[in-house]
């Protein structure tokens, strides 16, 4: 798959998530195999961007090309520079965030609120598109509420606009993330446009992956929270895809070197403070479904220190491995955040 002259390894994509797809978690993603990751999504609002969440999110230093910004925001002209600001930034390929269905982000009349208003939509497809000379793609929503889906109206606009590729939650605004994603209308849009359309939405495992490509002859698909705290998903998926067969799931020994190298990263990248804040969701979701997991997490989350922290873990680990207990059937689930 292409977007714009850059070829993807493969059609794995990690979705944008808020407050997760950090670039230690996109890092580590691509590491298991997944051929594109998008950024968290960042304001386009001038007054924030040096702010210390925004400058983490901006940081794409030694990140695996091709490198791709999510810019969110209503005002075209603002999008517009923020897009030039990301590309001098690094960036590579620029996303516009129309998907995200956050209360905070609608009540400001971005993220799929912008769906309300398909003339809005438009003057800030052409807005970004014109100002640079990278690829801008599109992550965004069936429609704003059910039964006024709106997407092949729109999504015909972006191909119009020049927009590379087109990233498809089969769900509204008003589904949130309730009921099931409908892939029907991503099997229209994929019809309707000829620019590559990546289809996201409750893939969860890799023989969701092959029917959700097969269903609707999308050519990538976008994994968000079934990564979270498995980021061997982009593994087994590839595998499944190529071969038809089951990857083995990963052992607990595993597991904690995967983790404990993640925290290491986290620690890194955020300092003292932050890391250890931050580290506790990925914590939760790597630990999720194991023995006596709860006990340990509810302590865990008392810790103040990386040290602490990392210390506990591996000990609950190391019992793990001295109990034999082995690692079957997790199910991760989504801690109130958002896959954008």
């Amino acid at each position: 798959m292409y977007i714009g002259p850059y070829q993807l390894s493969n059609n794995l994509i990690v979705a944008p998530m808020a407050g997760v797809t950090d670039r230690p978690f996109r890092t580590l993603c691509k590491y298991f195999g997944a051929g594109h990751a998008v950024s968290e999504m960042m304001t386009s609002d001038q007054t924030l961007r040096m702010t210390k969440k925004s400058l983490y999110r901006a940081n794409f230093d030694g990140e695996l090309a091709p490198i791709s910004a999510q810019i969110a925001g209503s005002e075209p002209e603002q999008l517009a520079e923020a897009a030039r600001y990301q590309v001098s930034n690094g960036a590579q390929i620029v996303d516009i965030n129309m998907g995200c269905p956050a209360k905070k982000v609608c009540n400001k009349l971005a993220g799929s609120a912008l769906l309300q208003d398909e003339d809005l939509v438009a003057r800030i497809l052409d807005a970004v598109v014109n100002a640079v000379d990278v690829p801008v793609t599109l992550k965004t929503r069936l429609g704003y509420l059910n039964g006024q889906e709106n997407i092949l109206r729109v999504a015909k606009r972006a191909e119009e606009a020049g927009i590379a590729a087109l990233a498809l939650h089969g769900r509204t605004r008003e589904d949130m993330y309730l009921n099931t994603a409908r892939y029907h209308l991503i099997k229209e849009v994929k019809q309707l446009i000829s620019i590559p359309v990546i289809a996201n939405g409750d893939i969860d495992s890799p023989e969701k992956a092959k029917y959700v490509l097969d269903y609707t002859g999308a050519d990538a698909v976008m994994i968000g929270r079934a990564a979270q705290g498995r980021p061997w998903i982009f593994r087994e998926i590839a595998h499944y895809l190529k071969t038809a067969e089951y990857l083995a799931a990963p052992n607990i020994q595993e597991v904690k070197d995967v983790l404990l190298g993640h925290l290491s990263e986290l620690y890194q990248f955020y300092g003292e403070y932050s890391g250890c804040r931050i580290a506790r969701k990925h914590i939760a979701w790597y630990t999720k479904g194991l023995h006596s997991s709860n006990e340990f997490r509810q302590n865990m989350y008392k810790l103040e220190s990386t040290l602490e922290q990392a210390k506990v873990v591996e000990q609950y680990f190391d019992h793990l491995l001295d109990q034999g207990n082995l690692m079957s059937d997790v199910q991760v689930e989504s801690v109130n955040l958002l896959d954008v």
